[in-house]
């Protein structure tokens, strides 16, 4: 029987250079998207996979991302008092249950397996999952809820997929899988960043990870690999080699990359337009936009 995914991991230890000056005081995960950080997505999302466990590997400088997910007693009164209950219902889906949380710190920046294998002594022997919060998912059913609903049909590995395009491949982790146009692909093989024209498809891996116990034992014993880091991508293919047990998963749904800026800027226009209050002010300030720039051409 599979056993039920109840834990994640959050790696949060990045620096977010790519936002300065920005995040020389703001943590990347708590820029604002619209009107929530980029870390309550991937909450939202983890919650309404079934996860109850939330483990987050910080570095210094995140207490204000701690501190995000703390109560706030007196914003609370002061809502309360002014008969704002909308709002109170809003701040309450931010708040955390005591004990839900755990941090684990990464002292050293060593690459996203470094960041996962922090967590092992949380994780135990249990399966886990892994989100990135960079990677932002629109989908009617969360991205991970999705992959929950197939592992319980394979256990083992599941990696969420995406398709990109040849000239892009090179930007990502390519799996090597037969080709199919099935949702769940058993992977033989992953390439990290593959040189182009050499890829061996099109389907790239992204920020969701369903992991067994037996990927945090792989990263305790492998070396350092690509810009001397330990690379999630070399215990993955450790599993791949010894079970065969590895997927991946076609979701459903639009993915932003939000550690970039164009990819940021492109997740608040499509989530700004997604939402009914903003939608026909936003629509309308675009649609100037655009005939404005042709009129100038």
């Amino acid at each position: 029987m599979t056993r039920k995914v109840t834990k994640a991991v959050f790696p949060v230890a990045g620096m977010g250079t790519r936002f300065l000056p920005a995040t020389k005081s703001v943590p990347k995960e708590i820029m604002t998207l619209v009107d929530r950080p980029l870390i309550q997505y991937a909450i939202d999302e983890a919650r309404e996979a079934g996860i109850t466990e939330f483990i987050f590997v910080t570095s210094r400088g995140k207490g204000a991302l701690e501190d995000y997910f703390d109560r706030a007693p007196e914003l609370e009164s002061s809502l309360r008092a002014k008969g704002k209950t909308a709002l109170l219902e809003t701040l309450e889906a931010t708040n955390m249950d005591s004990g839900a949380i755990a941090y684990v710190r990464q002292h050293q920046a060593l690459g996203l397996g470094h960041a996962v294998w922090c967590a092992r002594h949380l994780i135990g022997d249990e399966p886990f999952a892994v989100l990135l919060p960079d990677d932002v998912i629109a989908a009617e059913t969360g991205c991970l809820s999705q992959m929950v609903e197939a592992y319980a049909e394979t256990g083992g590995n599941m990696i969420a997929a995406m398709e990109v395009a040849p000239e892009k491949a090179s930007s990502y982790g390519i799996m090597d899988v037969p080709p199919s146009i099935s949702r769940v692909l058993p992977m033989q093989g992953m390439v990290e960043k593959p040189a182009p024209g050499t890829q061996p498809s099109n389907l790239a891996a992204i920020g969701r990870y369903i992991l067994s116990p037996d990927v945090m034992r792989h990263l305790g014993e492998i070396e350092p690999g690509a810009g001397g880091e330990l690379q999630l991508t070399d215990a993955i293919a450790r599993e791949i080699a010894e079970k065969k047990n590895v997927y991946g998963f076609r979701f459903e749904g639009q993915r932003y990359d939000c550690g970039s800026k164009a990819g940021f800027l492109q997740a608040t226009v499509a989530f700004g337009l997604a939402r009914e209050d903003l939608r026909q002010e936003l629509d309308e300030f675009l649609v100037d936009m655009v005939a404005s720039r042709h009129a100038a051409e």
